[in-house]
């Protein structure tokens, strides 16, 4: 009989009760250490006092409006994004998959509202995540996501990764957009060189297609910066954010610049709950913490310690694994054996890891993690890796 809740997800058999900062912890009160975050949700903790301040406060005077009205707490946390961004406007969603499927309505929308309407390939990348609705697996390709799902919407071409030449050959003055991930996150922690991604820019630029960063995963000072494009120092013409941005309340956006977004009138879009004033409140909080330099240089330093002890940890356990990779506390261990084995291992040491493609664990915890919870974090890891070396 099949389970009241569909099976899609293996679960481990865990549950928690509530959490406390970098801390997830069960009913029994067995406390997890927690480096996944929600998948790189949580950037300020469970339970982060300032945002269930911001929460309870909106939660007492209005939760729901539709957006045939006007939403203050909706546009406050517009004018922060566009204070700290490249972005003229922003359309509010749900999640990062919401945020997908807009921006790939956006660029056709674009050209469309240029007088080409058949200009709509948009040029992807192997390894890539956008979701999982059938726009956003259409665009990442893979055979994982896709079999058994078809028709696929059509106007996609999947390149592989860091092929240059590829790249050039495909990308034309017919090219809608390339869709990219800064860093990919479930393709195995992959970061862009800078000099890729300017790379991508000049392209796009050379040949009038839209660039479009998909930093669900490594936005919100993930990388160490607000936003990981910035450190290529170039800027997009459409954005996707979500996950960080709501710090594990449902919220997504897409940025993007007025010229870009020009297509997009009345009636091209529209979303019952997206920019809930519940939502914005919360999102507009974690703005306010998270874009702060003093947060961000805060989120690099403890990058840097995170990843000198990895690196002792790597050196340490040779046979399980090969190196350390990532940018700022988007950080992954590539691994000689699956990752799920680590991730189980991990369990045994109150640990929580998330595995990724290419043999790679992935290390998200949040951003206000302590030194001494990331010396814990190295430790238990040591002992896991031990124990799989036994």
């Amino acid at each position: 009989m099949i389970p009241h809740v569909l099976p899609t997800y293996n679960r481990a058999p865990l549950a928690f009760e509530r959490g406390e900062g970098s801390w997830a912890v069960t009913a029994d009160g067995t406390r997890y250490l927690d480096l996944g975050a929600g998948i790189a949700v949580n950037v300020l903790g469970h339970a982060n006092p300032d945002l269930v301040a911001a929460l309870t406060e909106q939660a007492g005077r209005i939760w729901h409006v539709s957006n045939l009205y006007q939403i203050p707490e909706q546009e406050r946390l517009a004018d922060l994004l566009v204070e700290h961004t490249f972005a003229d406007t922003v359309f509010f969603t749900n999640s990062g998959t919401e945020a997908a499927e807009l921006a790939i309505k956006m660029v056709r929308k674009h050209w469309d509202h240029a007088g080409d309407p058949e200009r709509i390939e948009i040029v992807t990348f192997g390894g890539a995540f956008h979701g999982r609705s059938t726009g956003a697996i259409a665009a990442a390709g893979s055979e994982k996501m896709t079999k058994g799902f078809g028709p696929l919407m059509p106007g996609f071409r999947t390149l592989p990764f860091g092929d240059h030449a590829a790249l050039e050959a495909a990308v034309t003055d017919r090219t809608a957009a390339i869709m990219v991930e800064p860093v990919q996150g479930e393709g195995g922690i992959r970061v862009l060189p800078d000099a890729c991604l300017k790379g991508l820019r000049d392209l796009c630029d050379r040949t009038g297609a839209l660039l479009v960063l998909d930093e669900v995963q490594c936005g919100m000072g993930r990388t160490g910066r607000l936003f990981a494009h910035e450190h290529a120092g170039i800027a997009p013409d459409i954005m996707m954010v979500a996950k960080g941005i709501g710090g594990g309340f449902p919220l997504g956006a897409v940025l993007a610049t007025e010229a870009a977004a020009a297509g997009m009138v009345a009636g091209t879009h529209g979303s019952t709950y997206g920019g809930n004033p519940l939502a914005c409140a919360v999102g507009a909080r974690v703005m306010q913490i998270v874009a702060d330099p003093a947060f961000l240089a805060e989120v690099n330093r403890k990058a840097a310690l995170f990843r000198q002890r990895l690196e002792g940890l790597v050196a340490g356990h040779p046979d399980i694994f090969e190196s350390v990779r990532g940018q700022g506390l988007m950080l992954g261990l590539k691994c000689r054996m699956a990752p799920v084995d680590l991730v189980r291992a991990a369990y045994d040491q109150h640990l929580l890891t998330v595995p990724a493609a290419d043999d790679t664990l992935r290390l998200l915890p949040p951003l206000n993690i302590t030194d001494a919870e990331i010396a814990e974090a190295v430790a238990r890891l040591d002992r896991a890796a031990a124990s799989l070396a036994a």
